[in-house]
């Protein structure tokens, strides 16, 4: 019996996900040569640092995947597949990592909630309120911590007071825009009002379920403050004499402050962000760099080549 050979269409879908196997590992080749000279810095200091609680970063780092899997989970009222969930999770870190401001991770769980048979208007509000947790999350404990510890940073040195003025000149600027072009154009103020919508009845869905809403909002608040222990963590490894409390106010303040910079995972703009935060926090600049580094090393060049790796195979897959 002959075989009947592929089709030229499924020809060029097999080329096209091919393609996108490779892809990841490119742009992780790309940008470690690109980051060769911080890399070999910062795994220097590694090897100076107390290994112990070295180990509680690579924990922290680790459960923040586990956190993050919890959260998106929260965010639909369908079950996903828990060990595909969490793999997702730990190749959407290393996508964030490849394109600017949180892209690669979204377009990563976007296709997999649709993949796992939710509609693309039901995903996309699922993801919609996964950020909007996330971002109440990081937010509120960032509250909590300025109000335990009001004296602990300098927030002057993160925002200075020249930049306070155009940023929140841009920010009106982008608001009038958006309400201008939703007033202006009938069919985006309709796909935005349907989006509403659909996003209202999801969330209302979510919070019908206690289980779902404490995955939600539990996953939320865990994340940011495991990402804060890391940094914590290996502030003390590496001997920054610092408050481990204030160290980890100065992690959620520095994100917050770069949130919309456009980098790829925040590459360059966190650094010299968290730099900056820890000096503030009192820390002398040689080691807070030091200590950002490792930082870095640990919860982002360690983990994205096995990422990228998973998500590679995930797409080979078909999982996403």
């Amino acid at each position: 019996m002959t075989a009947v050979p592929p089709s030229p269409a499924r020809r060029r879908r097999i080329a096209v996900r091919q393609i996108l196997c490779l892809l990841p590992l490119l742009l992780v080749t790309v940008l470690a040569v690109r980051h060769r000279h911080v890399l070999g810095e910062g795994f220097g200091h590694l090897a100076t640092a107390k290994w112990p609680w070295l180990l509680a970063a690579a924990g922290a780092t680790c459960l923040t995947w586990v956190a993050a899997a919890v959260s998106r989970q929260g965010a639909v009222v369908e079950r996903l597949p828990r060990l595909r969930l969490l793999a997702t999770q730990f190749a959407a870190g290393s996508a964030n990592h490849l394109l600017p401001t949180g892209l690669g991770a979204n377009a990563v769980n976007l296709r997999f909630m649709t993949v796992c048979g939710l509609p693309l208007a039901r995903s996309s509000a699922a993801l919609a309120l996964y950020l909007l947790a996330e971002v109440i999350g990081r937010l509120g404990l960032l509250a909590a911590l300025l109000v335990a510890f009001p004296h602990a940073l300098r927030l002057g040195s993160l925002v200075p007071g020249k930049a306070l003025g155009p940023l929140l000149l841009g920010i009106c600027v982008l608001l009038v825009a958006a309400a201008g072009a939703l007033a202006c154009v009938r069919r985006l103020r309709a796909a935005a009002l349907s989006f509403l919508r659909t996003a209202l009845g999801e969330a209302r869905s979510v919070h019908t379920r206690p289980s779902r809403a404490l995955a939600l909002w539990g996953g939320s608040l865990a994340f940011p403050a495991l990402q804060a222990a890391g940094l914590a963590a290996v502030g003390t490894a590496l001997g920054l004499p610092v408050p481990a409390w204030h160290m980890a106010l100065a992690y959620l303040a520095a994100t917050v402050a770069v949130a919309l910079i456009p980098t790829p995972g925040g590459i360059g703009s966190v650094e010299a962000a968290l730099i900056v935060a820890l000096v503030a926090a009192g820390g002398p600049v040689a080691v807070a760099t030091a200590v950002v580094l490792a930082f870095r090393i640990i919860t982002v060049w360690v983990p994205l080549l096995p990422g990228a790796l998973t998500l590679g195979a995930l797409v080979r897959l078909k999982v996403i």
